[in-house]
């Protein structure tokens, strides 16, 4: 795992105000952690779970709140 970039595009979606649900989701990917219980997981976590287990810092994108 690289901190540097954890860190980088954590601030990056925070400061840009992507949904809570996919940072989340990001993070937990890109640990490698277990997902959510199923009950528990949204399209815009399972979307971020997604792309941080691939280790994409860029597709948050289209979560980014209006």
């Amino acid at each position: 795992m690289d901190k540097q970039t954890y860190y980088e595009t954590t601030t990056k979606m925070e400061s840009v105000g992507v949904d809570e649900a996919y940072i989340l989701g990001w993070q937990t990917g890109f640990l490698h952690n277990p997902k959510l219980e199923e009950q528990r997981v949204t399209e815009a976590y399972e979307a971020g779970y997604n792309d941080g287990r691939e280790g994409k810092t860029d597709g948050y994108n289209s979560w980014t709140k209006q």
